[in-house]
């Protein structure tokens, strides 16, 4: 789901997962995480590391520095040791594109697998920390490309360069195999260039959007919005303690021990466990019971609904990052989808599966297929069935978590019209113009101020980003006209859709932390249907202008809303915003080709990933089937929905929505610690959409082992947990693309491994 995301009420499908810290204010909403407040960021303070390392007296200081933030998180940090003027550097951008690359590499893969993404933000940090420093201290200052002294701005440049070059891989695990799937595009292969001219100028419009949204986000409103940004701001207050003299050293280093300890188990497991599926990865208990209890069918019965389990570092490394609340509810969510409903509407013949043809395995049954035969409204797989409530809920969580911040909303609409005023009475001033009125409007709360950390000769002036913007706008008019046959009008409302989405998105994610994809790229799809249905087009050509406005107002909203955050994190270290600008454009130049790239190699090595009516595949791509099915809803005029599917969905979303509005009026004062138990109707619609419970269940592994660690050792799981699950999430990453990589090479476990333990000797 959307890196500065976890599955909160309103996280994306196909968006990202950041690991979460605890509230700030009460403005925020964060009640799903761990309860450490900024842990990754102190450690090293009064927790038992002070006589190994041979520091002494550090907590009263540290303690002092992180009450400081809390009791004023709108001013920059006033400790930081001295660096050069110039901090963009090529070691700095280098190694943060390495990193992003990793990142955005790893994100196709997990994003395919279970339609969730991660940032770069913590492992960035953490390991540009770690190979900058290295650098530093062996080249010195003889060799001033890669040695030299190494500071906290410095460390933020790594970081941002790895958060643009890992960014905009989502729509590559949802919005483009949803349109090789719907035949509405040739092959990645061919399409090619069209993909990366696309992802260009819908990359580069989030940059140059996100550029003024630094000083009206981040200064200007930030303070009367409570605008906190709260994972950036940890990733500042990591930056900062890793660069406190001997004791951030050492701690930094034992952070990066445990992340590429980690990062290696999990990526050996991946690429070995390719060749041994059935004993090193998949574990089909109940498959097992099947053959040992000589064929008995109540075991294969539930193994036809997908109950085994799976060792999937990334997501036992994620359960860790969310905590028990989220990984419970999505487990839940697919005890009830996989485990009650769907047996139910077989039972009931409301929905059907396809029985194997293999005389050995007749009790195998397959419920999962979205073929052309199992995905119509007359006979229907449980998938496509249970697919349709589980969007719809999504959806609505999404809308309704995102009206509930209208307050934050309205103020910053406000806030807009009031910087309105302001730049027209300046404008009238120079045209010695008193515009009293315009004057009045534009005053500001002196209590509201927000004083920027930056010179003004470093910042990014309007001639250098509004040009840009403006060009990146009829860039994107001429791609889509030219290679999607896109009319004016329909791509100048997606550029608007991307627009106005991405302010919202910016603003929710520095309230909540939340970025709400779902409710961006869901409204921009229903919106272009009602305007391609006015037009009378050709169903294929409606849904392919549907899904492509859909992206384009998706990775607009996703690529600004992390390079604001970025900016959070800057303005907190003081970072000259005009070096981490030009950071951004370099690394945002990386993904523009790297996750095309890596779709490719997807694609050509698993063709079932863009091929509906394959019955069985490795990827099952949630994401994928949540925007078809939005596509194909809202052009197809026959309503392709099962009426009993239709009917539950319109009845889930309505007590999922319902369930929001509990969570945020009720479970209120005395009631507060009640929101700690109250179930996550995202991720319950997420398990209705992916047809595997092993991710659940690895989450529930991931955040229990976490929450038992955090109560018994809390000192090392401050210094540890986060990297530990950083580098299980890359590590797996990076191995699912080697194994892309050896499939393609045909040296892959297809060829050489062993189905031993597999269901039907096929995993």
């Amino acid at each position: 789901m959307n890196a500065n995301e976890v599955l909160d009420e309103s996280g994306n499908l196909g968006g990202q997962i950041n690991p979460k810290v605890a509230p700030l204010t009460e403005t925020e909403n964060n009640f799903n995480t761990p309860q450490h407040a900024f842990a990754d960021e102190k450690p090293e303070a009064g927790y038992g590391y002070e006589k190994e390392m041979g520091v002494e007296d550090t907590k009263e200081l540290d303690e002092g520095q992180h009450a400081a933030f809390l009791s004023d998180p709108f001013r920059p940090f006033d400790d930081l040791p001295d660096e050069p003027d110039r901090i963009i550097t090529i070691r700095a951008v280098f190694v943060g594109l390495c990193c992003g690359a990793l990142v955005n590499a790893s994100n196709v893969y997990l994003g395919l697998k279970t339609g969730w993404t991660f940032t770069a933000n913590l492992f960035g940090a953490i390991a540009g920390f770690a190979v900058v420093k290295f650098f530093s201290k062996t080249f010195g200052e003889n060799f001033p490309i890669l040695g030299g002294s190494f500071g906290p701005r410095e460390n933020n440049i790594v970081q941002t360069a790895a958060m643009a070059s890992g960014g905009l891989s989502s729509v590559f695990v949802s919005a483009f195999p949803a349109l090789y799937q719907l035949n509405l595009l040739d092959t990645p292969k061919a399409d090619f260039w069209k993909i990366v001219s696309l992802t260009a100028v819908s990359g580069y419009f989030g940059f140059f959007f996100a550029t003024p949204m630094r000083k009206f986000f981040i200064v200007y409103v930030a303070r009367e919005l409570r605008l906190i940004f709260p994972t950036p701001s940890a990733t500042a207050m990591t930056i900062r303690s890793m660069h406190q003299a001997v004791t951030g050293e050492k701690i930094a280093k034992l952070k990066m021990k445990a992340l590429s300890s980690a990062f290696a188990i999990a990526l050996v497991l991946r690429v070995a466990s390719q060749y041994a599926i059935g004993i090193l990865w998949d574990w089909h208990i109940f498959t097992w019971f099947f053959i040992w209890g000589h064929h008995h069918n109540l075991a294969m019965a539930v193994e036809n609904w997908g109950w085994y389990i799976e060792w999937t570092p990334a997501f036992i490394g994620s359960g860790m990052l969310v905590g028990l609340n989220v990984s419970i509810s999505f487990f839940m969510g697919s005890v009830l989808a996989w485990g009650v409903i769907g047996p139910a509407l077989v039972h009931n013949g409301a929905a059907f599966g396809t029985a194997s043809k293999d005389p050995e395995w007749t009790q195998s049954v397959n419920f999962f297929s979205l073929s052309a035969k199992a995905s119509n409204k007359h006979h229907p797989s449980p998938r496509y069935w249970m697919l349709w409530p589980g969007v719809l809920l999504m959806i609505a969580v999404s809308f309704t978590e995102l009206a509930m911040q209208w307050k934050i909303i309205w103020y910053a609409f406000k806030a807009v019209y009031r910087g309105i005023c302001s730049g027209i009475y300046a404008a009238g001033r120079a045209a010695k113009k008193d515009l009293t009125f315009f004057k009045n409007a534009s005053s500001q709360s002196e209590d509201d101020l927000v004083e920027d950390s930056a010179e003004p000769h470093q910042l990014v002036k309007m001639w250098m980003w509004m040009p840009g913007l403006l060009l990146s706008i009829i860039c994107i008019c001429v791609v889509l006209g030219v290679e999607f046959d896109m009319p004016v009008g329909m791509s100048l409302l997606s550029v608007f859709l991307a627009f106005f989405f991405s302010f919202l998105a910016i603003q929710c994610t520095g309230v909540t932390d939340i970025t709400p994809l779902t409710a961006a790229s869901k409204a921009s799809q229903i919106i272009l249907g009602g305007a391609t249905k006015s037009e009378h087009w050709m169903k294929d050509h409606a849904q392919r202008l549907n899904l492509i406005g859909g992206a384009i107002a998706s990775m607009g909203a996703n690529q600004s809303t992390d390079l604001t955050c970025d900016f959070r994190t800057g303005f907190l270290l003081r970072t000259p915003p005009n070096q981490q600008w030009l950071a951004q454009g370099v690394g945002t130049i990386v993904a523009v080709f790297l996750a095309p790239a890596m779709f490719q190699l997807f694609t050509t090595a698993y063709p079932c990933i863009i091929d509906v009516n394959a019955d069985t595949c490795a990827f099952s791509a949630p994401s994928v089937a949540a925007w078809r099915a939005v596509a194909v809803a809202v052009t197809d005029p026959t309503f392709p929905i099962p009426t009993s599917s239709g009917i539950f969905a319109v009845v889930f979303a309505c007590f999922g929505s319902m369930m929001v509005l509990i969570r945020h009026y009720v479970w209120v004062g005395k009631l507060e610690w009640v929101k700690a138990y109250h179930p996550n109707m995202m991720c319950i619609g997420l398990a209705f959409v992916l047809p595997q419970t092993v991710y659940g269940t690895a989450m529930v592994i991931g955040s229990t082992w976490a929450h038992v660690w955090m109560k018994k050792n809390p000192r090392t799981f401050d210094v540890f947990g986060y990297a530990v699950a950083a580098g299980l999430i890359a590590g797996e990453g990076i191995g699912g693309v080697i194994n892309a990589i050896f499939q393609v090479a045909g040296i892959s476990g297809d060829k050489y491994g062993t189905n031993i333990a597999c269901p039907q000797n096929s995993c």
